[in-house]
């Protein structure tokens, strides 16, 4: 078993003094937050360790059978390059459980080197339940949170930098706003709140790095006779990693940010969470219907397709990439669509692309509409490419039976699952034959797109003719025509 008696594993850190403070053990704050935290220390530049605290329940033998340590496989593309390797993180202290650690948890708010309060409790964690920060652990994090900070206050006041990483816009701001609704709610006094406001940091950030977890055991058998150990806490992670922090003059703190291009900390965030929105959200709802109904059950099957490799670079870096509305320069928004693509085609990720046809409507207009809006402001012409992409999201939403309230589409005469709320309404609309009406009755739904979408002047026209080609020829040879003339 990995751990530091391990005659296979030699590890490279001395004991580190403890800096951070961790609210979660999964695996997305283990594969990249952490990642970065080790790999600086590697570096000789932030030299400080981790205790991670544990939420979900009191166990916490594994970690401590592994002397906290765990393999992350990377696997992947850059730079269209196959990249494997295999890092054991050697950063964490501590692995402690809310449930029975409690007392241990705020004690480390008297250590004054700990300066940085790391979060990742998914998106329901940031909630307001009113509840005692006093006496017992609270049940929610930012109840837990306040009790900290307020240890934190009661014993020595040092500055502290909280950032939350749940994927939710103005992360910080709410985990923020949160912390002080618990300390009126208390009745902590105007002084302990005087001190939050002037001597903690709040840090709104985005992460993003696909780490699927531990492999099934057949795989994770392979890893552990090819790293020569067992490593329980195994997992995966893609090559691509980001973690952008928003903030100023907090590059002494956080040192950790330059010894690795992925982490970025910066005034304003915003460019990162469009990029990732538009360019990598955007192109796999836009293109979930047009690859699976032509043939293409996972992404990267789609990439290795010479055709649709060409089709889908196309649609981003001539129609999503400049409607971004954003003062993005050509540049930005090209390598990242490069890095797009090398994450679409990684060999090593079954990304399949029913799974992100789920709620297909709803990520329409969150994530593409935007965009086909934008475009036509600045062109005010079809983006080409868009319009089949939104033909063949007609053609997937074509409910051929409904079987105790679950919708299903056919393919080639074989079934598949629409997930999403709007399937009754699309059987509705396609009790029609006529591909006019079908088209006009989809893109003039206000309720779908909060706007007439048959207004923009020459989309209905081109989604219908698609829409009709694409019944009777086939919807990768109406992709194919298009990609003649590119």
């Amino acid at each position: 078993m990995l751990n530091k008696s391990n005659n296979n594993f030699r590890t490279t850190l001395e004991l580190l003094p403890e800096k951070v403070l961790q609210f979660g053990t999964g695996v997305l704050l283990r594969g990249l937050c952490d990642y970065f935290i080790d790999k600086a220390n590697k570096n000789g530049v932030f030299n400080g360790s981790i205790v991670m605290v544990k939420t979900t329940g009191p166990d916490v033998s594994e970690f401590q059978a592994q002397d906290n340590l765990y393999t992350i496989a990377v696997r992947g593309l850059e730079n269209g390059e196959i990249l494997e390797e295999n890092v054991v993180i050697e950063s964490i202290s501590r692995v402690l459980s809310s449930h029975t650690h409690w007392e241990e948890i705020l004690k480390t708010a008297e250590n004054e080197e700990i300066k940085i309060v790391i979060s990742n409790t998914t998106e329901v964690g940031l909630q307001y339940t009113e509840e005692s920060v006093e006496g017992v652990c609270p049940d929610t994090f930012p109840a837990k949170l306040t009790a900290w900070l307020l240890r934190r206050f009661q014993t020595n006041k040092a500055e502290v930098v909280v950032i939350p990483t749940e994927l939710i816009v103005n992360n910080g701001g709410i985990l923020k706003d949160l912390v002080l609704k618990h300390t009126e709610a208390n009745n902590l006094g105007a002084d302990f709140k005087t001190w939050l406001l002037s001597k903690v940091r709040f840090c709104s950030s985005l992460v993003d790095r696909i780490v699927p977890g531990k492999p099934n055991k057949e795989e994770l058998e392979k890893f552990n006779t090819e790293l020569g150990y067992v490593d329980h806490l195994l997992i995966k992670a893609e090559v691509y990693r980001l973690w952008a922090i928003e903030g100023e003059n907090l590059e002494e703190i956080l040192s950790f940010v330059e010894t690795d291009k992925g982490v970025k900390l910066e005034k304003n965030i915003e460019k990162y969470r469009e990029l990732k929105l538009r360019l990598l959200n955007a192109p796999h709802t836009l293109l979930c219907g047009m690859a699976f109904l032509s043939g293409f059950n996972l992404v990267k099957d789609a990439l290795n397709d010479i055709l649709m490799e060409k089709y889908i670079t196309i649609l981003m870096l001539t129609e999503l990439g400049p409607a971004i509305p954003l003062s993005l320069d050509l540049k930005t928004t090209q390598r990242y669509g490069r890095e797009v693509m090398d994450r679409f085609r990684n060999p090593y990720l079954d990304h399949q692309w029913l799974s992100i046809s789920l709620q297909y409507t709803m990520k329409m207009k969150m994530r593409a509409i935007p965009l086909l809006l934008n475009y036509y402001k600045i062109f005010d012409t079809v983006p080409q490419y868009f319009a089949r992409c939104f033909a063949a999201y007609i053609l997937f939403m074509k409910v051929k039976t409904e079987e105790n309230g679950k919708f299903y589409g056919e393919y080639e005469g074989v079934k598949y699952p629409i997930n999403c709320d709007s399937a009754p309404y699309f059987k509705e609309v396609w009790n029609s034959n006529n591909f006019n009406e079908i088209t006009n009755n989809i893109l003039s739904n206000i309720e779908l797109w909060d706007t007439d979408l048959s207004l923009l002047p020459g989309f209905a026209s081109n989604v219908e003719n698609h829409l009709s080609n694409m019944v009777h020829i086939g919807v990768k040879e109406v992709a194919s025509a298009l990609n003649v003339y590119a």
